[in-house]
């Protein structure tokens, strides 16, 4: 990729279609979805302790072991372009897919940053089984753990 690609500053966003639309994505969780809750639950409910969305890294993790310096992302299908259940939307199409390449690359930006200071990204999707996020999180908390790293 040559560099970022340009997004249209928040001032040039586009309208919305109608009144239906503009409530909708106001109503959008920023965070605390079901699936992170779902997370997090089980991750309790095994014993790990970890921050939620915390702010002393970049990205702000929706959960964050800072021992280990484990940083937990955990994607929204839409905001994030998931290749099985990401859609485009037909209304202003142009600005939506600059805006979700966009947040793809500041995704990659974050995770170089992260991984610069010493931390492991790890990602998920909202579709991804909360049991199965909370076994593959378990097992590299404890080998990151008993590493002494």
């Amino acid at each position: 990729m040559s560099g970022p690609i340009p997004v249209p500053k928040l001032g040039d966003r586009p309208a919305p279609l109608n009144i239906h639309v503009r409530n909708q994505m106001r109503n959008m969780p920023r965070a605390g979805s079901l699936i992170e809750r779902a997370v997090r639950s089980e991750l309790h409910r095994r014993g790990l302790r970890f921050r939620v969305n915390f702010r002393g890294v970049p990205g702000t993790p929706d959960i964050a072991f800072t021992r280990a310096k484990i940083a937990v992302f955990i994607d929204g299908c839409f905001w994030h372009a998931c290749p099985l259940h990401g859609t485009m939307p037909f209304n202003n199409r142009e600005w939506w897919k600059a805006k979700l390449l966009r947040n793809q690359e500041r995704d990659r930006e974050k995770d170089a940053a992260l991984e610069a200071l010493g931390w492991l990204p790890l990602h998920y999707w909202e579709h991804d089984d909360p049991e199965e996020i909370a076994d593959e999180i378990e097992w590299v908390w404890r080998d990151i753990s008993s590493s002494g790293r």
